[in-house]
């Protein structure tokens, strides 16, 4: 494994943005800056193993991915709250008619029964 020697860069590099939101806040641009930082201060005769920068490009790309995916279910998830509330809506109104037209036809049944009678 390489070894970097400075990692005041690096250091600065993700204070400013640990400092400003968390570690949650981190995006592509902090990734970027890390790895190049880490590019900058490998030893040039050691230098670090493609697979390594792969894998861990990959393994951004992958949270990246994730992290979309979850707001996605997010907005989501609140659309369907709000298609939810409009449709238990709907469906008080509809029985308020119903109840209201129920009552209406039972109160003239009495009123025709009464007539005849």
């Amino acid at each position: 494994m390489t070894t970097i020697s400075n990692t005041s860069a690096a250091t600065s590099a993700t204070s400013s943005s640990a400092s400003s939101g968390g570690l949650s806040s981190l995006g592509s641009s902090d990734f970027l800056k890390l790895m190049t930082t880490q590019l900058q201060q490998q030893d040039p005769f050691n230098p670090t193993d493609n697979t390594q920068m792969l894998a861990q490009m990959a393994q951004f790309t992958s949270l990246s991915q994730t992290t979309e995916m979850n707001d996605g279910v997010s907005a989501l998830n609140e659309k369907l709250a709000v298609i939810a509330d409009k449709l238990d809506a709907v469906v008080a109104a509809q029985e308020a008619t119903l109840a209201v037209a129920s009552g209406n036809a039972a109160a003239s049944a009495a009123a025709t029964t009464t007539t005849t009678a």
